[in-house]
């Protein structure tokens, strides 16, 4: 399929990479806020197609796994959006448990910021 047929197309074909899997980013539907960042294979997609819970693919346990399955913080799938080439998904979600999707037990993983400019030697900061 060519890139303008990607960019065109109504028929779903997401792109995964070399290693089967493609990255899915996290939003809380209710406020927009970045939740996390995840992978999915064809098998965690198909999941969560099926049932509107996230699962996805740990890289680092090697294995397939359902948000929320021990701490309870799930994850109701409201929309699931692909970007323009199919290599990267949105999910817009609700959470579920005790609202908090980061296995730090913060709301969102993205809960320090990254010094920017001439101050880069400076601390990652907390905003959480």
């Amino acid at each position: 399929m060519s890139k303008s047929d990607l960019e065109t197309t109504t028929e779903f074909t997401p792109r995964f990479d070399e290693h089967g899997l493609i990255t899915c980013i996290v939003t809380d539907v209710d406020d927009g806020a970045v939740l996390m960042v995840a992978h999915m294979n064809a098998d965690a997609l198909a999941r969560t197609r099926e049932t509107g819970e996230a699962w996805f693919w740990s890289r680092s346990r090697k294995q397939l796994w359902r948000k929320g399955e021990t701490s309870g913080n799930t994850l109701t799938v409201v929309e699931l959006l692909v970007d323009c080439d199919q290599d990267a998904l949105l999910l817009k979600a609700r959470i579920g448990g005790d609202r908090v999707a980061c296995h730090t037990g913060r709301r969102s993983c993205f809960y320090r910021r990254v010094p920017l400019g001439a101050n880069t030697a400076a601390p990652l900061t907390f905003i959480d």
